[in-house]
């Protein structure tokens, strides 16, 4: 399957030309020297304007590898609760991405947790929006993706483990990238203190606090299966470390904090 992009000219500039002046000006330049080695990051996923920039500074500061285990939230409810894409690639404004087929089977082979679906990607802006930008650093970017609905936490585990496992196999550097906004449509005030909570989990690389701690408090982090499972499969893979690069919100741009969405960009290894 080729899959068209759904929110070109809407999140993003759909023009090639556009698009590339508009990443050149939200990415920093960072040396190679000092870019890490990281095993995950999570990064917002709303219209560039909004989040675009801290989506730019997380993702300069870590060297990004031809292959990339992408995943964002189920924004439509359509498809398996763990949607893989095992093939096919994504037409894009700078170029065609495939699918890493021999990534995505083994983490397919070793979870039956997840299912092999196109259907949840058709429509879903959550991994597409991250797309630019990993082509920006890597021309010869692969992407094993994955849409998730609501599971457990267990489901998130046995994901998790499994991410982990295929990676470890594969022998090749794979970058983890988890598509999550923070706190919506709440108040600056109120979103600060929801989203320093989930944070707090992820800097402390606990996957399961932050499970527990957006799910009690009604956080409405989109993205916080994909983060979480991120999170277990970058401990697994030896990750000892979450530092936030940048938090902000949509009212830094728009002026009004009052309804806010939260950004938050985070880097694990």
């Amino acid at each position: 399957m080729k899959r068209s992009p759904v929110v070109a000219n809407q999140f993003y500039p759909g023009d090639p030309l556009t698009l590339n002046d508009t990443l050149t000006q939200l990415i920093p330049v960072v040396a190679d020297s000092d870019k890490k080695k990281a095993l995950a990051v999570c990064s917002p996923h709303a219209g560039y304007i909004y989040s675009g920039s801290v989506a730019g500074e997380t993702l300069a500061k870590v060297s990004i590898p031809e292959d990339v285990v992408l995943m964002g939230p189920n924004h439509h409810g359509r498809g398996a609760p763990v949607a893989l894409m095992l093939k096919g690639e994504w037409d894009m404004p700078h170029g065609t991405v495939p699918i890493n087929r021999k990534l995505s089977k083994k983490i397919a082979s070793l979870s039956d947790a997840v299912t092999e679906d196109d259907t949840a990607h058709l429509s879903e802006h959550s991994l597409e929006v991250q797309v630019p930008f990993l082509q920006y650093f890597q021309k010869n970017l692969s992407l094993a993706p994955i849409v998730i609905s609501h599971v457990s936490y267990q489901t998130c585990v046995e994901v998790g483990e499994a991410i982990a496992e295929a990676i470890r196999n594969y022998k090749k550097p794979v970058l983890i990238v988890a598509s999550t906004d923070m706190t919506h449509y709440e108040s600056r005030q109120s979103a600060t203190r929801k989203d320093q909570m989930a944070l707090k989990e992820i800097k402390a690389m606990d996957p399961e606090g932050l499970y527990k701690t957006v799910l009690s408090n009604n956080i409405t982090m989109c993205g916080v299966m994909p983060t979480t499972i991120a999170l277990i499969a970058a401990k697994k893979l030896g990750a000892t470390s979450a530092d936030l690069v940048r938090y902000t919100d949509s009212g830094a741009v728009s002026g009004d904090t009052s309804q806010v969405v939260g950004y938050a960009g985070v880097i694990i290894s």
